[in-house]
């Protein structure tokens, strides 16, 4: 199973969470602050995935997951208090991969964490193919992105989505075709999670980001990977 960094303030809530995912075959690592939760996410072994609190009490949560996000890839579900749309695309902006409010549900945030890990595993498949583009190329193999002769830092997350639309080039991906596959079978109507991720992708492969060529929006209706552009 998952080793599990927690990172929250809440004894009450980091204990019951440690009893939880311990009962469920997780190592959980946990911690209260934002100081830690960084020392202890470049321990080794590293965690699978962090849950990551945001209203740490010496280091705000956003700050504690850009410090993560500066040197690894792996796996930050959110958990917090704050419903607030603005706070949920600053988390997700700032590179997290998934985010759940308080109060939660136990059988779902150890499905999110079962997805995040398993977006995160990098299980190469003999016979995938490179696809290359005039300004990148995509290695499914390899699971990365190189462009202008650098390999080009992609979440999990982000390259889930990338994944996705470049094994099915040309053809339209409905936005909850691929909030389905990327997140998982409960999520459908978060439009705003694709809206997030692709301009993340855009930004770091498109050479206008504001003019996208190859991950285009099919408005009302989801995505295309155009690959020749």
């Amino acid at each position: 199973m998952s080793r599990v960094l927690v990172v929250d303030d809440d004894p009450h809530l980091l204990r019951t969470l440690r009893i939880n995912l311990t009962a469920h075959g997780h190592t959980v690592v946990p911690v209260a602050t934002g100081a830690g939760a960084l020392r202890a996410a470049a321990d080794r072994p590293a965690p699978d995935v962090v849950v990551l609190d945001l209203g740490l009490p010496d280091i705000p949560g956003l700050e504690v997951l850009e410090g993560i996000r500066g040197w690894s890839a792996m796996p930050v579900i959110v958990l917090s208090a704050r419903t607030d749309a603005g706070d949920k695309v600053a988390a997700l902006d700032g590179g997290a991969d998934d985010y759940v409010t308080k109060p939660f549900g136990m059988p779902e945030l150890l499905a999110r964490i079962r997805a995040a890990v398993r977006r995160a595993a990098t299980v190469a498949s003999e016979g995938e193919p490179r696809v290359t583009t005039p300004d990148f190329e995509v290695d499914l193999v390899a699971k990365k992105v190189v462009r202008d002769g650098a390999e080009v830092h992609l979440s999990p997350t982000e390259w889930g989505v990338l994944e996705h639309l470049v094994r099915h080039p040309g053809m339209l991906v409905t936005q909850q075709q691929l909030l389905q596959e990327v997140w998982g079978p409960q999520y459908g109507t978060e439009g705003h999670y694709l809206r997030v991720y692709l301009g993340h992708l855009r930004r770091k492969l498109e050479p206008e980001p504001s003019r996208p060529r190859y991950l285009v929006t099919e408005p009302g209706r989801g995505y295309r990977f155009e690959p020749a552009g």
